[in-house]
């Protein structure tokens, strides 16, 4: 929802609101939300995005209800931006009363298979501590009992039975950083390490920006013309690269099996080319009886 505020709060294009998202493939959220008089408002920093929290449920319960949605899972990671006594009980509230109510979403503290999850909305809550909540911690969704700060090798963090192994790694220091942002944020999506017990789950974040040489639209587009050696290729040409070579991978289990979530400014740049490469890799490394394995004559 981070559609105004250029250069720094801005990570979107105007041109791509939700419905334009979902239509594109998109399923992981990133809602940054602030109490303003009682009303949860979408901001990203200090920036306000012109949009309530109301509107965006609305957004989500049309596409879950539309034919073409109907079958799918949206993830949304819930994230308090300013300081609130009550932000906790005011998304809880909110979700109450909201377009599809505590219906549409799933709240228990466990990685759902999705098939449990067709037509709703899985809660990533990056806030709160279970109050207001009718089961506490256990009622609010996938909630991280551990998130430092921009911690550049990333960390791990237990979610029930599955490590959630995570690379948030967003201050670098300029755009000279990209080519290791890139590197540490895909490594991320990489196989677990074979000494890992139980399921894994990897969440890459493949924004980043910092003051002044690196805003958000420096990072994911890059500048220049970096084919001609006068410029610097962004992250998403980068993430593109990498996902084509994983994918022409030829192994065999059929291909690599990369499975995570992943967040992404300006996702349609450069030309809709990343969103269909990640997608790719759910038809890859196929396990057989797993929900959605295709059984090929």
């Amino acid at each position: 929802m981070a559609f105004y505020g250029w250069p720094f709060s801005q990570c979107q294009s105007l041109s791509t609101p939700l419905e334009v998202q979902f239509q594109s493939g998109i399923r992981l959220l990133d809602i940054r939300l602030t109490d303003v008089k009682g009303r949860l408002i979408a901001y990203h920093g200090a920036y306000p995005q012109k949009t309530t929290f109301q509107e965006i449920l609305v957004s989500v319960y049309n596409y879950l209800n539309s034919p073409a949605g109907s079958r799918e899972t949206i993830v949304m990671s819930v994230k308090q931006e300013a300081p609130s006594s009550v932000f906790s009980q005011l998304v809880h509230d909110e979700i109450a009363v909201g377009a599809g109510g505590r219906n549409m979403w799933f709240l228990e503290s466990r990685i759902p298979t999705l098939g449990e999850v067709r037509g709703k909305v899985v809660m990533f809550s990056r806030f709160g501590n279970g109050d207001g909540w009718e089961d506490g911690l256990n009622g609010m969704g996938i909630h991280p009992t551990y998130w430092p700060d921009s911690v550049k090798d990333g960390f791990s963090w237990m979610c029930n039975d599955t490590t959630v192994y995570t690379n948030d790694w967003y201050h670098i220091p300029s755009f000279l950083s990209i080519p290791e942002k890139v590197a540490l944020s895909t490594g991320v999506l990489d196989s677990a390490p074979p000494d890992t017990p139980g399921p894994v789950l990897p969440i890459a974040y493949f924004s980043a920006s910092s003051f002044p040489l690196a805003a958000p639209q420096t990072v994911s587009q890059g500048f220049g013309w970096p084919s001609w050696g006068l410029g610097v290729d962004g992250v998403n040409i980068r993430v593109a690269r990498w996902a084509l070579d994983q994918l022409a991978r030829d192994d065999e289990k059929g291909g690599p099996r990369i499975r995570g979530w992943t967040f992404m400014d300006y996702f349609e740049e450069p030309q809709n080319a990343v969103v269909p490469l990640l997608v790719e890799f759910n038809f890859r490394g196929e396990r057989e009886g797993e929900e959605g394995h295709v059984r090929r004559l």
